[in-house]
């Protein structure tokens, strides 16, 4: 049995790296292993260490920068370095896992645990699970919002492109201290020290090895599906049908990178269709007033599954390289065929023509008429929805195992 320390930036339910880091905290703990969670102090968090030993609560993304000495504690932190050794020394960790590290924890804890490494002379393996773009990308999405268009100036180290373009919340200082970051540690080297990067799509895979200190530790493992999403598709069976559904969904967060305008645009061209939509976002007012989206806003659990099952097909529009996304993964689970974006990771999960089908991504006119075409035929919903519920993804019992290998 082995002891595994994950990392994290937030250790309360946030998002999609923060639901995989539970799941999979869990599942260890299940099989005997030893977990514990260092991340950031906050009140919100469902998981942590033994000695409560957490860094300061920062939001580089929110806040101001007014403090001093906040600039730099992003780029290099020795309170975080203090605090994971704490727990390093306490825990004994034979894993490291590394999640959503940068700026809030920042990459110098990968220094003290290989000092702990050297100092006590044991052996402490380190895993990266990368969940977005963040080594190669100074704002993580490949996306500069300015131009508002998917970019790739900085994943060969030219990170004075993300300065250019202002590209971290259109923030000049904010976009200087991320590239200051991307060059520091580009200079020491310090990702050399990852012994493994789990990427969670081909497409991941190949961006991230544009770093050459990742190049020949990179392996492809796509997301697990969710306990939920396995329970779900043993209850429905060969008895889904959603041929007959009244209702196209979308669930997801409401704003630009996510294709939410497209996807409005899209459905007003198709006044007679109704659409459903879960979610909430800075862009909730244009759902809202789209005559044919009735808006659910947030759900989750039980009634979140139902909207999914209960409808005809599921859209994906995203614009900018999503990385593989559990809410694909879902659909397909539920027996829900998905209609998708052609971008980042997206085509590696839905088989086209199968599962579902893909559409340019930004292109609302070949959106609207596809969404139309699912609409006019029953019998193609149907074996779609057939081959999602016979679709297989790994299950995380399955997805730990493989895992394991790497400890």
């Amino acid at each position: 049995m082995k002891k595994v320390l994950i990392v994290n930036k937030f250790l309360y339910p946030n998002g999609g790296s923060e639901t995989y880091i539970f799941e999979l905290g869990r599942q260890l703990q299940k099989e005997g292993h030893e977990v514990q969670y260092f991340g950031m102090q906050d009140e919100r968090n469902i998981a942590g260490n033994h000695i409560q030993s957490y860094t300061q609560n920062m939001d580089f993304h929110g806040g101001k920068l007014s403090k001093l000495l906040y600039p730099f504690k992003i780029i290099y932190s020795l309170e975080a370095r203090k605090a994971i050794r704490k727990v390093l020394e306490d825990f004994k960790p034979d894993v490291v896992h590394l999640n959503n590290f940068n700026f809030q924890i920042t990459p110098s804890i990968i220094y003290e645990i290989k000092k702990y490494e050297k100092q006590t002379g044991t052996a402490v393996k380190i895993l990266f699970t990368a969940h977005d773009y963040q080594l190669v990308c100074p704002n993580h999405m490949l996306r500069c919002p300015k131009a508002e268009e998917n970019c790739s100036r900085c994943i060969d180290g030219a990170y004075v492109n993300c300065v250019k373009g202002n590209c971290i919340h259109n923030s000049k200082l904010k976009s200087i201290l991320g590239a200051v970051e991307g060059y520091f540690y580009k200079y020491l080297k310090t990702y050399q020290y990852i012994d493994v990067v789990i990427c969670p799509s081909r497409f991941m895979q190949e961006k991230l090895e544009h770093n050459p200190m990742l190049r020949g530790k990179t392996v492809v493992m796509y997301n697990f599906a969710t306990v939920e999403a396995i329970e779900a598709k043993k209850a429905v069976g060969e008895k889904r049908n959603g041929s007959g559904s009244e209702y196209a969904v979308y669930f997801g967060r409401y704003s630009k990178e996510k294709g939410i305008e497209t996807l409005v645009r899209a459905c007003s061209r198709l006044p007679h269709r109704k659409f459903v939509f879960a979610g909430k976002g800075p862009l909730e007012e244009l759902v809202d007033k789209t005559v044919n989206i009735e808006n659910r806003g947030f759900l989750e659990g039980k009634e979140l599954e139902d909207l999914i099952r209960g409808a005809r097909f599921s859209i994906y529009p995203s614009q900018w390289y999503e990385n593989c996304p559990f809410s694909v993964m879902e659909s397909i689970q539920y027996g829900t065929p998905v209609l998708g974006a052609d971008i980042g990771g997206i085509p590696e999960l839905i088989d086209e023509g199968c599962t579902g089908e893909l559409f340019e991504s930004e292109n609302e006119e070949e959106l609207a008429e596809k969404m139309e075409e699912l609409w006019n035929d029953s019998e193609r919903i149907e074996n779609y929805s057939r081959n999602c519920l016979e679709k297989k993804f790994d299950s995380l019992e399955e997805y730990c195992e493989l895992l394991k290998t790497f400890f």
